[in-house]
């Protein structure tokens, strides 16, 4: 391959930001639209809610180590080749989840599933980094949104349409299936954008720059934590709602779906605030209201007020606010880091999925039956993410690249 420098976005670049969207929810698809279906799939193996809980950190897990993985890869091969690669080991790990005959079975599968899926989060990162940044890459991620949560929005409700006519095993065929589809659409659609490299350097020595660069721990922790909250949340919820409080497991998607348009217009609204509050300042604002919902989520979780529909405001203030969150903790992290967007991704992903999968796993250890392990948890994450916010933004940093209009 020869390295492309940087360049302004190509023609297509509708189809590209639409594909580069759809990749994104790779992970929001591999993990709401088997939300449903939890409960089934803990009856049909013979397993308890708390180890079929360990499917979603194994997931976590996957995505996290795998993100570490395929970050240098890319940016030593190019965005395209190792995610044709990634898509096809995706593929291959659905149906495995498909096939698995126990539940350690189907954790292992969801592990390699995951693995697979990861490099579909770290490219498009680097992508848009390669052709935007500053604001205008905060911007770009907030038009991906639309798409990534159209993911929440469908998914469940698409799980749970399948568990009406078939097993739990056909989502897993059917994600197998978007995978193929999405792999065909990347080698059509998607052109190559990693720009030329100014010399050779060691993964270790890349890995030290960016853990000493407090513009990229600061925001890249904060959006970890506060997707770490949103997980618990993930985790939790299809016990909560559908065997603690009643929900029809057809139900469970619009109680999901109205949390995800939420966040989608919160992503949009980003966009909109960009052009009259500074990033950082955007960001700040952001962690403190997903904080002060975090809080009335937790709560409500542990006095019961208002039962069902008092949980579902709760989250509904919640969640939305990593729309947010998101953008704006990617831009600000991978804004000083073009020439090695790959592992700067890479590890941003990482930190975001390990205090995820931490999280999911803390639901399911803490389990008591009740809607407090997931208040808890949720409401720890968006406190260390808070608390993020005061890392504070070195005022001396070089000046970015400049900004290719989106």
């Amino acid at each position: 391959m020869n390295p492309l420098t940087k360049k302004s976005p190509p023609s297509g670049t509708l189809s590209m930001e639409l594909l580069l969207g759809t990749l994104t929810a790779f992970a929001p698809l591999s993990i709401d639209m088997y939300l449903p279906a939890l409960p089934r799939i803990a009856e049909d193996l013979h397993s308890s809610a708390s180890v079929i809980q360990l499917t979603l950190a194994s997931c976590f897990a996957g995505l996290a180590l795998g993100q570490l993985f395929t970050g240098p890869l890319i940016d030593r091969f190019g965005r395209t080749r190792p995610l044709y690669v990634g898509l096809a080991v995706y593929v291959l790990g659905s149906l495995g989840c498909a096939l698995a005959p126990s539940a350690t079975a189907l954790v292992a599968m969801r592990f390699f599933q995951a693995l697979g899926g990861a490099v579909a989060l770290v490219a498009p990162r680097a992508v848009v980094r390669d052709l935007w940044s500053g604001a205008d890459a905060a911007r770009t991620m907030s038009r991906l949104m639309l798409v990534v949560g159209v993911a929440p929005v469908l998914a469940p409700l698409l799980g749970g349409l399948v568990l009406q006519y078939t097993s739990w095993r056909a989502i897993f065929v059917l994600l197998a299936g978007i995978g193929v589809v999405a792999l065909v659409a990347t080698v059509r659609v998607l052109p190559e954008t990693a720009p030329a490299h100014s010399g050779p350097r060691s993964v270790r020595s890349q890995l030290g720059a960016l853990l000493k660069d407090a513009d990229f721990v600061g925001p890249a922790l904060a959006g970890g934590f506060a997707y770490a909250g949103m997980f618990a949340y993930i985790a939790g919820s299809p016990f909560v709602f559908i065997t603690l409080h009643g929900v029809p497991e057809q139900s469970f998607g619009w109680f999901f779906g109205a949390n995800a348009v939420g966040l989608v217009a919160m992503a949009q609204l980003n966009r909109k605030l960009l052009g009259v509050i500074p990033l950082h300042r955007m960001l700040r604002l952001a962690l403190t209201w997903c904080w002060l919902t975090a809080l009335v989520v937790f709560a409500v979780t542990w006095s019961g007020a208002g039962g069902l529909w008092g949980l579902a405001a709760a989250l509904f203030l919640f969640v939305p606010t990593i729309g947010l969150v998101g953008p704006n903790s990617v831009a600000i992290a991978l804004e000083r880091h073009a020439a090695h967007a790959g592992l700067a991704s890479a590890l941003l992903g990482a930190l975001q999925f390990a205090a995820a999968a931490t999280a999911s796993w803390a639901v399911s250890a803490l389990d008591d039956g009740t809607a407090r392990p997931m208040g808890g948890v949720l409401a720890a994450a968006a406190t260390l993410a808070w608390l993020c916010a005061f890392l504070r933004h070195r005022s001396g940093a070089a000046k970015p690249e400049p900004t290719v209009a989106a």
